[in-house]
């Protein structure tokens, strides 16, 4: 190692990447990445190590699969052409939705100065559409629950026996026309669906590629996800326990594609208590979380950053799949 060059640990280099460290460790375990070894054995990324882990971040933010950021990393920029595409899009549809809520902005305003008092309709329409609320049921006593219409993820989660299924399936009921996928989904072969349906078959090929690419393997829960997530509907999807059925490299691909969907995907609800789902270093804007304390006070929205209230206890239930399958079936008494 150079003696004036800046070498980091693997958290520090993630700070400075806007990325986590864990998404790092996927990257060094894909052959993407390979750190440097400080004398007593630890990773350590110098300027070069810096630069190369930069060019992955930034092809990821675009949706490439690992397998194509290394063909692009290797010279290849095939891929390149469609990930711009999705991503020029997804620019043009966020300007749209702007250009349309500054428009409404400058109607009332433009109102006001005519002297004429906006309507509470009009007033409305600045604030984004209108709250999802309900009655909470056990093991809540009935509490009224708001919320702000949710944006494209929206993740749910607390301790064994905080009723966050519970909460699931209300906003299930709440959201026009939702899907709520239970854990049984295993036990439902998609293969006949996949079959009746070749155009939902070739998109769930794709995205089995694509995740594959990303170290996924195929199961019968990853396709099950799958035939829901691509079927060709607007209506939320709310789904029970996502990583139910799927490995950590599983898990960590499908955390990755449901992020490189576009603006106007349809929005999704995931139950989970695995970190790798929900990782909190790479929650972006869109992203919703709600925490079920284990006291069954209200569900609370938490900001996925440390000294947010809520945020210790959130990230304590959180856990790996190693952690999870240890405790797999284990049950918890909460005192009233």
């Amino acid at each position: 190692m150079s003696e004036t060059a800046e070498y980091l640990s693997p958290a520090e280099a993630a700070r400075r990447l806007g990325a986590s460290a864990k998404a790092l460790r996927i990257y060094e375990r894909q052959g993407l990445l390979a750190p440097l070894r400080t004398a007593a054995g630890w990773r350590a990324y110098g300027p070069e190590e810096l630069a190369r882990a930069a060019e992955i971040v930034a092809l990821r933010r675009l949706g490439l699969a690992l397998g194509a950021i290394s063909r692009v990393l290797d010279g290849d920029s095939s891929d390149l052409a469609p990930a711009l595409a999705a991503q020029q899009a997804s620019l043009e549809a966020r300007i749209h939705q702007l250009t349309d809520a500054a428009a409404r902005v400058r109607s009332v305003r433009a109102g006001l100065a005519d002297g004429r008092t906006p309507t509470a309709d009009a007033i409305a329409t600045l604030t984004g559409p209108p709250a999802i609320a309900f009655d909470l049921p056990l093991p809540w006593g009935g509490e009224r629950f708001e919320t702000p219409a949710l944006g494209l993820i929206t993740y749910v989660t607390g301790p064994l026996g905080s009723g966050k299924t519970q909460l699931a399936e209300c906003l299930a009921r709440a959201l026009p026309e939702a899907l709520f996928l239970a854990l049984d989904r295993t036990a439902k072969p998609a293969q006949p669906r996949l079959d009746a349906d070749p155009a939902l078959a070739a998109r769930v090929g794709l995205a089995l590629s694509w995740l594959a690419e990303d170290g996924a393997a195929r199961s019968n829960a990853l396709v099950a996800l799958l035939a829901h997530l691509e079927a060709d509907t607007p209506a939320a999807l709310v789904v029970d326990l996502v990583e139910h059925g799927l490995d950590e490299a599983s898990q960590a691909a499908l955390a990755a594609y449901v992020r490189r969907r576009g603006p106007i995907a349809r929005p999704l609800v995931l139950l989970t208590r695995s970190n790798i789902i929900l990782d909190l270093d790479a929650v972006g804007a869109g992203e919703t979380i709600f925490y079920c304390p284990a006291n069954h006070s209200l569900p609370m929205r938490v900001a996925p950053y440390p000294g947010a209230p809520g945020f210790e206890a959130l990230a304590s239930c959180l856990a790996s799949p190693e952690v999870r399958a240890r405790t797999a079936g284990m049950t918890v008494t909460v005192a009233a």
